[in-house]
């Protein structure tokens, strides 16, 4: 996939436009998924300071260190039209954020998640400027997935799905989650992602915390194994797939009644994914059926998170947001069951919305799989 259709040049106009709508004067983008969304350069995070700087008016400056600069060369950074500016160790960069700017400006937009200490030193160096989030501004451009982003989101899908094809390979009682987990890790990688974003495995009674990740514990004959993986792909997008798997006997009963709720609240609530329905309604479609069944106090977390250059993003899929979904936009549906002390299970699923309804994007049973 050609990186002009996933970071298009058009991006750096419409940021522009949101930008003064938010009535901001530019945009402060340091390393992370804004800064990769309008530029398509995966910037290294560090001390050095690297900054996109987006006026409303003029041009576009990426400030780099020296020493990264072929790195942002070689980026698809400037065929999209911005201009690359470096600084010497031992140089100030920030009076090149200010040059970049063109002039005074009265309220600018800073990356969510920028250092303290660079909002500190744009501070000084903008004192008359007032700071405010681009997050605000570049969401709503984010929150709906080209074509060429559903693509890359569902070729991390196949990615992780040809990982848990694998599982009977790895999981069987005897061998540690740990043992287990570093199997996954491997196999994420060579499925083709650059990196592993998270490898939960969690057997019996760790099973039942959501985010246990994993442990020296052996993996018990009959025990519900919780497996949770994501990882990067070279495009910057992101899979997440959750599977429940039991290896070397039957399950508990009770496991296995809870397990056919679970499944039944997962799949009506992808079912429910079509436009204008709220993203809260579809949580509520897999909680009632949960709560119906007596299980509702062990659904404890939100019912999905939106999902592309940042493996949480907007939309959230939970009570309390009224937003009506939209074709194009992309989020996990994975309702949980968790009993402590015992068990737990989950199945995860990315969807994305399309024009009348749901696609997923994962493809392997969601069943409860027998090893």
């Amino acid at each position: 996939m050609g990186t002009d259709a996933l970071y298009p040049p058009e991006r750096l106009a419409a940021a522009r436009r949101a930008t003064a709508a938010a009535g901001l004067s530019a945009l402060l983008l340091t390393p992370g998924s804004d800064l990769r969304y309008l530029t398509g350069y995966d910037a290294r995070v560090s001390e050095r300071l690297t900054c996109l700087v987006l006026p409303v008016e003029g041009e576009p400056t990426l400030i780099v260190p020296t020493l990264e600069r072929p790195a942002a060369e070689a980026s698809p950074a400037p065929d999209t039209g911005v201009r690359i500016v470096d600084h010497a160790d031992g140089t100030d960069p920030y009076p090149l954020v200010t040059a970049a700017l063109g002039g005074p400006v009265a309220a600018v937009g800073l990356a969510d998640r920028m250092w303290a200490e660079q909002v500190l030193a744009l501070r000084a160096a903008l004192p008359g400027a007032r700071q405010r989030l681009a997050g605000d501004v570049l969401r709503e451009l984010r929150v709906r997935k080209s074509p060429a982003e559903v693509a890359a989101l569902a070729e991390a899908g196949a990615a992780i799905d040809a990982v848990h094809r694998r599982m009977g390979e790895w999981l069987r009682p005897g061998r540690t989650e740990a043992e287990v987990a570093a199997d996954i890790a491997a196999a994420i990688r060579a499925a083709g992602h650059v990196s592993v974003d998270f490898v939960i495995v969690a057997a019996g009674p760790n099973g039942a915390s959501p985010h246990h990740s994993t442990s020296d514990r052996p993996i018990g004959a009959g025990e519900p194994v919780v497996v949770d993986i994501g990882g990067t792909m070279p495009s910057g997008y992101r899979s997440d797939c959750t599977r429940t798997y039991v290896t070397g006997g039957p399950a508990p009963a009770e496991f296995s009644d809870y397990y056919d709720v679970l499944w039944e609240a997962q799949r009506a609530a992808v079912a429910a994914v079509r436009p204008g329905v709220s993203a809260e309604a579809v949580d509520a479609v897999a909680r009632d059926i949960i709560t119906v069944a007596g299980y509702g106090p062990a659904f404890l977390h939100r019912t999905g998170h939106g999902i592309g250059l940042d493996g949480h993003e907007e939309p959230y899929v939970v009570a309390g947001n009224a937003r009506p979904l939209e074709a194009g936009m992309a989020f996990s549906i994975e309702p949980g069951i968790y009993l402590a002390g015992r068990h737990g299970a989950r199945i995860e699923d990315i969807v994305v919305c399309t024009t009348d309804g749901g696609q997923r994007l994962n493809t392997t049973p969601t069943e409860l799989i027998a090893l």
